[in-house]
């Protein structure tokens, strides 16, 4: 009932969006102002996320207008709707969920501002790029789950039980993960999917989630997170169930955040499937190329890494 009347709600909030042949432009000028509209900044990956646009805004002249939506759907509507009041010139928008955050991409647009879109997308049956926001700059989720579900076929010999701990329940990266992954270890008939529940990105809930789980599920062999965060809460659940991750159970996750690679090298995380964070020096190019009335694709794929104990060690570097 509930997702029935979210989807209500939405249809209302959008059927009398006027249509426009496309995105509002961007003038060429000295500097802008500029709003980030972020999820959430408790974790590695977000803050990495927060301080590569801050680094990356004075460089590009931007004044950057920040706001946290503190992991709530319903408080980023109002900071984007707060930025379109203060008259922002471009809106960069990491948003939490697909469906939510619809309506406040369609008001800035009728508000004459461009959206880019960063790390997450949003409902494509509804909004589209090139027409309702500039383009969507991110990672193939999918792709990240397919890579991690084949890598897990590989290291389990195509054998085992699952518990899949998903993310933010409605987030682009939740769905796609899941998707790419549970799509791999279907070709694996020997793999099965025991129990898939959400722990919403999180440290401590992937170990809360994976210590309820663990108690249906005590003989589970591989545990597959929807990111880095969740993986070493539960590495922390299966720990204290006197269970040894990479051993008795084998874990794989999505994400290259440093506590990540650090689990790889200890030998209790097997492997992560990089999203890179890094989003600063691409809105920013994306954008300037906007004002010069360059065409931008609707997707502009950031390419991720894969780590594993062959080069965990090597990349640690590159850990956030």
């Amino acid at each position: 009932m509930k997702k029935a009347l979210s989807s209500i709600v939405l249809a209302v909030a959008t059927a009398s969006l006027p249509v426009l042949a496309q995105v509002p432009p961007l003038p060429q000028k000295a500097g802008y102002k500029v709003g980030f509209s972020q999820t959430e900044n408790n974790n590695p990956w977000r803050i990495a996320e927060t301080k590569s646009m801050q680094d990356a805004a004075a460089g590009c002249n931007w004044t950057l207008v920040y706001a946290d939506a503190n992991g709530s759907s319903a408080k980023q509507v109002a900071d984007v709707e707060n930025m379109i009041a203060q008259k922002v010139d471009l809106i960069v928008l990491a948003p939490r969920e697909e469906k939510p955050l619809v309506p406040a991409v369609m008001k800035a647009r009728r508000a004459g501002i461009p959206v880019i879109l960063i790390d997450r997308n949003i409902d494509q049956k509804v909004a589209q790029a090139g027409r309702d926001y500039v383009t969507f700059i991110g990672s193939d989720f999918v792709d990240q789950g397919r890579r991690a579900g084949e890598w897990l076929v590989q290291a389990t010999g195509g054998k085992g039980t699952i518990v899949e701990l998903e993310g933010t329940t409605g987030s682009s990266p939740a769905n796609d993960r899941k998707k790419g992954f549970d799509g791999a270890v279907a070709k694996a008939p020997g793999l099965r999917i025991v129990a898939s529940q959400s722990a919403d990105f999180s440290r401590d809930k992937g170990r809360q989630v994976m210590q309820t789980l663990l108690q249906a599920h005590p003989d589970v062999s591989a545990v597959y997170a929807h990111n880095d965060e969740m993986a070493v809460g539960a590495i922390t659940a299966l720990e204290a169930a006197g269970k040894k991750p990479g051993s008795d159970v084998t874990v794989v996750s999505v994400d290259g955040t440093a506590d990540a690679l650090k689990a790889i090298v200890a030998g209790k995380l097997g492997a992560t499937v990089q999203s890179s964070p890094f989003f600063g020096p691409i809105a920013c190019e994306t954008a300037r190329r906007y004002t010069k009335g360059d065409a931008i694709p609707a997707w502009v794929k950031v390419e991720d890494k894969f780590y594993d104990k062959s080069n965990a060690q090597a990349m640690m570097a590159n850990g956030y």
